[in-house]
């Protein structure tokens, strides 16, 4: 959520700023909003202070065994007043707080200009592309079966069997292994998420489409993310435990209200799909730092398990709703011919903590919002794919990188 003080006294460079993301700020609809909330707090306070003052005289007067039968009836008129006022502000009050959760983050100066992907900028490639291999993930093993899965739950779920089982459980087990020598601590979390998470994390209101509810106030994760978060929602961190740094295995669950072709027959893009979660909170002032620390980290991963791949910065335009900063690492899909995203990494300002009330307080006892950074470790069921089709020779077998054969039991892989 944008500051609300920032937002008065800055609205057009903000205006302009969101301008950069393809976000219309509609100023005259604050500026209405904020100007009736002015009046009417002036309009409360006044009341108030009638009110105290006839108390006070009141008070006196019936301690005198004088008349209070006027002065009461003023009083309660002013009370009926008071709450119609109250009524009215409390209303503005909450359309102003929809006003301003629909606004997207503010991109950070160092994040490019471009309205979308074909304007990210290539930072780096890393690793040789060496496969020749065209067959797609689906067509590779049997032991992807998404025509049982489609009995069992419908499109866009996968069954894996036996060895690809096996593999995508190896997979979690060692990029957990990763994200704890790189000094995150993991959690266990909740597979659903009650509304005030959601909207912590910036995915309610304004992207409730893509999201699976459950119940009234329950909702399944689209992300790790949204629980991790929220850990620390309403908690004043003392500034000497930052950065904080936590991971977590999650199945996610989206809805891709809109997709379509290709992606929807695969692992690709599905309802439910396997991340490893990376997360942390972050002083403002090493927040940038932090970010390209987690995003080394989640390289890593693609390092050791021998994947070229590479990372592109968004442009303003591609960057996510909360985010004001990112860096997706894409592994190369020989199937497709292109690099895929595997991870987002992102920094989200003080967005995030706005939202969830996550503050820090430094030695002085001051006390400021977080800054919150998130990336995937990496999205398992992609980096299943990009190992089948990256080392897929034309046997009924891959080898495995070196790294994974502790965690699968040996180096070959039966498709």
């Amino acid at each position: 959520m944008i500051d609300i003080k920032n937002l008065r006294d800055n609205i057009d460079d903000i205006s302009a700023a969101l301008l950069r993301r393809g976000y219309k700020l509609d100023s005259q609809k604050f500026k209405t909003l904020d100007s009736e909330r002015k009046a009417l707090q002036v309009n409360v306070e006044t009341l108030q202070s009638s009110r105290k003052k006839l108390s006070e005289e009141f008070g006196k007067l019936k301690a005198s065994g004088s008349d209070t039968v006027s002065l009461k009836e003023e009083i309660d008129g002013i009370n009926s007043k008071l709450k119609k006022e109250n009524e009215l502000l409390n209303a503005i009050l909450e359309s102003i707080n929809e006003y301003l959760l629909d606004i997207p983050n503010i991109p950070d100066q160092s994040t490019p200009d471009g309205s979308n992907e074909n304007d990210n900028v290539l930072i780096r490639k890393i690793g040789d592309i060496i496969s020749t291999n065209t067959v797609d993930h689906i067509d590779l093993t049997k032991k992807i079966d998404t025509d049982l899965a489609s009995k069992l739950a419908g499109s866009r779920f996968a069954v894996l069997k036996g060895s690809i089982a096996k593999l995508q459980r190896a997979l979690i087990s060692f990029m957990l292994d990763i994200a704890h020598k790189n000094g995150y601590e993991e959690y266990y979390l909740p597979f659903m998420a009650n509304r005030e998470s959601l909207i912590g994390t910036g995915n309610l209101p304004k992207f409730e489409e893509d999201l699976f509810k459950t119940s009234e106030n329950l909702y399944l994760i689209p992300t790790g993310e949204v629980p991790l978060t929220n850990i620390y929602r309403d908690i004043l961190i003392s500034e000497d435990q930052l950065p904080i740094k936590l991971t977590s295995h999650t199945p996610c669950f989206r809805s891709e209200a809109g997709s379509y072709g290709r992606d929807t027959k695969g692992l690709i893009r599905q309802h439910q799909f396997e991340k490893i979660e990376l997360f942390k909170i972050s002083n403002p002032a090493s927040s940038m730092a932090e970010l390209d620390g987690l995003l080394e980290n989640a390289e890593e991963i693609l390092q050791l398990l021998e994947l070229p791949y590479q990372v592109v910065q968004l442009c303003a335009g591609d960057i996510g709703f909360s985010s004001c900063k990112t860096f997706d690492i894409e592994v190369w899909m020989p199937s497709q011919n292109k690099y895929r995203e595997i991870s987002s990494c992102s920094n989200f300002g003080d967005f995030q903590a706005r939202r969830s009330n996550i503050k820090i307080k430094n030695n002085n006892k001051e006390k400021y919002y977080a800054h919150t950074i998130n990336g995937s470790g990496l999205a398992v069921g992609r980096t299943l794919i990009a190992l089948l089709e990256n080392r897929y020779e034309g046997s009924n077998s891959i080898t495995l990188p070196e790294v994974l054969v502790k965690y699968f039991g040996s180096n070959n892989l039966e498709l």
